[in-house]
């Protein structure tokens, strides 16, 4: 369907609703350089569950935008969090007294931190998934990048320097170079997809950074202390650090005070572990295990929120 969001801007969503009797739902937030289609083995594990699957095509992705694939105008990380809260509401009232679930990957997982922040008022719990704590550094580092190379060629352009300086940082970490997964087909899969492996433009990479260094800020309004967490990631996964990178985006989470807070490293699986045939039932299994023991503890929220 396509939802009106707070812009007017028609955003593109897959639904994976045939469930006779639905316990949860569970809104999807995909990752860079793909889109939602790529879930159809991930809403159909969870449809057998009982949880209905929705999740939108993020601005400058997929059906969303697919003349403009990288691109979109405006602050491109802080307007998907937008867009994502008025997804949440809409299928929280249509599907009332269920529980609500927000499953995260990679850039997604990102977006999912700062709706943490903003808009936990419509979870009953988080899947961090393919995360990290990123480090200042380098936070600041790609802001001044993108920022600058918007400035002289423009915020459409392709971001090629700071993309190869993401990507090309991953690829180092393996002899072949594929950070991916270590599935060669998932792999040969991804690279032929039209709707993935684009390279995204500076304003996309300049409102992602910008989104990034809010992220770790402390207080009370980080996230309620009463939010189930996973954090589930790939052993192997150098967006994560190897590891590194998920236990401090872990360490941050209990420090601010939530309560449960859940680390999960799969061995031997890198950044899609979703798309490994070795790991993915492994990983499935973990966030099934997880979002089942999960109570609903949102309250009555008010409908004009």
């Amino acid at each position: 369907m396509l939802f009106s969001s707070f812009d007017k801007k028609e955003i593109y969503v897959r639904e994976w609703t045939k469930v006779a009797d639905p316990v949860g739902v569970i809104q999807i937030a995909h990752g860079m350089n793909e889109y939602t289609g790529r879930y159809e083995n991930f809403a159909a594990y969870f449809n057998a569950l009982g949880y209905i699957v929705v999740g939108d095509d993020h601005r400058g992705h997929g059906e969303t935008d697919e003349g403009t694939l990288g691109y979109c105008g405006g602050d491109m990380f802080g307007d998907t969090v937008k867009d994502m809260a008025g997804i949440a509401k809409f299928y929280r009232e249509k599907y009332e007294g269920l529980k609500y679930i927000l499953f995260g990957f990679s850039y997604g997982s990102f977006l999912t931190q700062a709706f943490v922040r903003r808009y936990a008022r419509f979870l009953d719990g988080a899947v961090i998934a393919g995360s990290s704590r990123q480090k200042g550094a380098a936070v600041a580092a790609g802001k001044l990048c993108a920022g600058l190379s918007g400035a002289f060629k423009g915020k459409d352009a392709p971001a090629a320097f700071v993309n190869k300086a993401v990507f090309g940082g991953y690829q180092k970490k393996f002899k072949e170079g594929e950070w991916l997964s270590c599935d060669e087909e998932n792999n040969v899969r991804y690279h032929a997809d039209p709707y993935c492996e684009f390279v995204c433009s500076n304003n996309f990479f300049s409102s992602f950074f910008k989104g990034l260094s809010g992220l770790y800020k402390k207080g009370k309004e980080a996230a309620p202390a009463d939010l189930p967490l996973l954090l589930i990631s790939g052993k192997d996964d150098p967006v994560g650090d190897m590891g590194k990178g998920v236990k401090r985006l872990a360490k941050y989470y209990k420090e601010i005070g939530v309560r449960d807070v859940n680390v999960r490293l799969i061995e031997g699986a890198r950044h899609e572990f979703l798309n490994e045939k070795d790991h993915r039932e492994e990983g499935l299994a973990a966030i099934a295990e997880f979002v089942g023991r999960i109570p609903i503890r949102r309250k009555q929220i008010d409908p004009s929120s």
